[in-house]
């Protein structure tokens, strides 16, 4: 039975561990824990504020009978 190695995006187990020794190659052992803490982090915070609603209505509000006859907001 012949299945497909690949995981994600169409990257095998080669092109993964090739791409993480280029990481610990270039970062080091030490920084690579806060890099994943920080993309992680930032995957985070952006799936929050898609999930919550915005901060600032800008809907205007609807004028009742006696602002528009004053003419005051």
């Amino acid at each position: 039975m012949a299945y497909s190695t690949a995981i994600m995006f169409g990257f095998g187990v080669g092109e993964l561990l090739i791409i993480l020794v280029i990481v610990l190659i270039i970062f080091g052992p030490g920084r690579v824990p806060d890099l994943g803490e920080g993309l992680g982090k930032g995957i985070r915070n952006f799936r929050k504020a898609m999930k919550s609603p915005d901060a600032i209505d800008v809907t205007p509000r609807p004028e009742t009978e006696e602002e528009h006859k004053s003419g005051k907001p």
